[in-house]
């Protein structure tokens, strides 16, 4: 995955994510949940329950970017959710 923002912190949501959750459940999970300013430019990961789905949130200075990834077919899983 290509970034265009350097982070200065990644925060892994460890529970499992309803995957139909957008920017606005997300970042409201972040701010009351994690306690965290989710307008700091921190990378917030999210897995949902099967983990293999994952979901990114940012603030990128203009606005929330939403990055999603779908694991394939194979039985790989996303090991740190």
């Amino acid at each position: 995955m290509k970034m265009f923002v350097e982070p200065a912190h990644i925060y892994l949501y460890r529970d499992a994510v309803d995957s139909r959750k957008s920017i606005d459940g997300l970042v409201a999970l972040v701010e009351g949940e994690l306690e965290r300013d989710a307008y700091t430019g921190a990378l917030f990961l999210f897995c949902n329950k099967a983990k293999d789905k994952l979901k990114l949130v940012y603030w990128d200075k203009t606005g929330f970017s939403l990055w999603y990834k779908r694991l394939g077919a194979t039985r790989s899983r996303f090991v740190y959710c």
